[in-house]
């Protein structure tokens, strides 16, 4: 194993400790080194690409350092997957999971590893050279998203994944007392949005299996087809719901050219990738989904994607974390908020 290879934090993991416990699960590998290397790190869990010999796999696992209850749940997530693949094999499909303290100082899981490549803030030199990538990847996400909520969950044993009822409403209610007690910094109108948020809930469509977290840097592509998706990560917050959070989330992140600086980067920047309104009539046509109240879900994705950065931000201002990247979050939070109040006020879907 090559420690240059892992970042500082990583020496805190035996890697030794872990490579026996993989030959006990898996059967059939050769005795070689375990060779290790970080994906990069975002601001939740921690993903490895571990191999051993022609083998190959991913490991998750939760962040270092304290995290909130319930959080980075991957006991859940490797649960999630080994019954959404069976209906959905975009979704990584799960080797093994352990909780074992002796063997992690956090529970972890062990998956499949997908070959292909990750949209994040650039275009591989092969999409590049394309004029049509960005119309095709915008299409890929949205046909992956459709196929998803199209998913007849019950008949795929997932009744017990979730509770439909009431979800879009838990959901308002939980985020907002989510950023509350985590809040650092006091902006007079958030209020007034988050009354909107409650006193404006909509009827949900019918019930879909939810991702949570559908971004086009949680999917992978061919690495020489950019409308072919070989992937989809991070499920850990997958559940039964309202499939238009979904919708909000994935226009939330679909990040369009000259806005202001969120915490995140997106490749839908540069051209040839079609805007948010765009993106959503393609959903619309393509699922028959009633849209109309999607303002109201791009404004909660957006309080929402705020929340979440305002929890690392907390994190990092009370000193449970010194991840220097977390220092400036507080600029992203406000400019999100922002974004979700021009959403409430219709100005980003004209």
């Amino acid at each position: 194993m090559s420690q240059q290879q892992l970042p500082k934090k990583v020496n805190d993991i035996n890697w030794l400790t872990i490579k026996e416990y993989i030959l006990q699960q898996i059967s059939g590998l050769t005795d070689e080194s375990l060779q290790v290397k970080q994906f990069s790190a975002g601001y939740s869990n921690l993903t490895y690409f571990i191999s051993i010999g022609d083998w190959q796999a991913v490991l998750r696992r939760p962040p270092f350092g304290p995290i909130p209850p319930k959080a980075h749940d991957m006991k859940r997530e490797c649960e999630i997957l080994e019954k959404i693949n069976r209906v959905f094999p975009l979704a990584p499909k799960p080797f093994f999971y352990c909780e074992d303290p002796s063997v992690m100082d956090r529970h972890f899981y062990v998956m499949e590893k997908k070959e292909g490549v990750v949209l994040d803030d650039s275009l591989p030199k092969e999409f590049e050279n394309r004029a049509d990538t960005g119309v095709l990847v915008s299409n890929a996400v949205i046909d992956t998203l459709v196929k998803l909520h199209s998913i007849d969950y019950e008949a795929a044993g997932l009744n017990d994944f979730g509770y439909p009822d009431g979800y879009l409403s838990r959901q308002v209610h939980g985020w907002i007392k989510r950023f509350h007690i985590a809040k650092t910094n006091d902006i007079l109108w958030v209020e007034s949005l988050e009354k909107w948020l409650i006193d404006n809930i909509p009827p949900s469509p019918a019930p879909t299996i939810v991702h949570n977290d559908f971004k086009l840097n949680n999917m992978m592509f061919s690495a020489t087809n950019p409308s072919e998706v070989i992937g989809v990560f991070d499920w850990e917050l997958s559940t039964i719901g309202d499939p238009l959070t979904d919708l909000g989330a994935t226009l939330a992140y679909w990040t369009e050219p000259g806005e202001e600086e969120t915490g995140f980067t997106s490749v839908t920047t540069k051209p040839g990738f079609v805007s948010r309104k765009e993106l959503l009539e393609m959903y619309a046509k393509k699922s028959g989904q009633d849209v109309s109240h999607i303002d109201y879900y791009l404004t909660f994705a957006f309080y929402k994607i705020a929340v979440i950065l305002q929890q690392i931000y907390y994190r990092w201002k009370i000193g449970e974390t010194t991840d220097i990247r977390f220092s400036k979050l507080d600029v992203g939070i406000k400019n999100l908020l922002e974004q979700a109040a021009k959403a409430q006020r219709k100005e980003i879907l004209k």
